[in-house]
């Protein structure tokens, strides 16, 4: 796939325009970043990792009924995606309390949630991505009613189908964070990416996490942890 200009680079990937207007490039990158990218390192592979997590898991997402924007992976870094317009929301499931939801409520980490809570968070990461409400939303235009509904429904769709595909590899989804864009169509579909950068994935013998939180909270051997995740979703092993 023969690609022209750079779009757009943010804190984990880059995006390409391609021959074809209605495809991008995503190349992944090996940045680490976490609290809004107040914390930052690199880690090798740790691109080849999350590009190749993701395709699989965007890929399982879509055979099982969720319309995405991935296309088919292209090499060890990069995979081809349709091009939509980003919603600029964030929306975060979440099954147990973990992170920013239990320093903000005081609430106790692990408490599991009798029904997935659904977030909104603005995409600001000069605001540090800050929670809003479905009245924010529709009072500053962000999104339109029926956007927020079909949001709403596919990311319980997500949490539905990766929960019960993850306690089938012995992982536990703790919470997923999950961004959508419209099509030229005007459908709102599944974008950018799913792997343990956007995951909270617990082992579900010993409760250790298996995601970003390796990062954040100092606890080491990250792209351990991410290879792990990937032996298990496709019983391979990862270089």
């Amino acid at each position: 796939m023969q690609v022209t200009d750079m779009l757009y680079e943010g804190k984990a990937k880059k995006l390409f325009i391609t021959e074809d207007p209605s495809m991008l490039l995503v190349e992944y990158k090996d940045s680490l970043t976490a609290f809004n990218a107040r914390k930052k390192s690199s880690l090798t592979g740790k691109g080849s990792l999350t590009n190749r997590i993701s395709a699989e898991l965007l890929e399982f997402v879509g055979t099982q009924g969720v319309p995405t924007h991935f296309v088919r992976l292209l090499d060890d870094t990069c995979q081809l995606v349709r091009r939509v317009k980003i919603i600029p929301l964030e929306l975060v499931v979440r099954n147990i309390t973990a992170g920013s939801i239990c320093r903000r409520l005081g609430v106790e980490e692990g408490m599991e949630l009798k029904d997935p809570l659904v977030e909104f968070y603005l995409k600001n990461d000069d605001l540090g991505d800050p929670l809003v409400t479905e009245d924010h939303i529709l009072s500053f235009r962000w999104a339109t009613p029926s956007d927020i509904y079909a949001m709403k429904k596919l990311a319980l769709q997500v949490n539905r189908i990766l929960k019960e595909f993850f306690a089938g590899l012995e992982i536990i989804l703790v919470d997923l964070k999950l961004e959508f864009g419209r099509t030229p169509e005007g459908n709102i579909i599944l974008a950018d990416e799913i792997s343990p950068d956007t995951c909270r994935l617990w082992d579900a013998s010993t409760g250790e996490p298996l995601d970003k939180d390796r990062f954040r909270n100092d606890l080491g051997n990250v792209l351990g942890s991410y290879r792990e995740i990937w032996r298990r979703i496709t019983g391979r092993e990862k270089k």
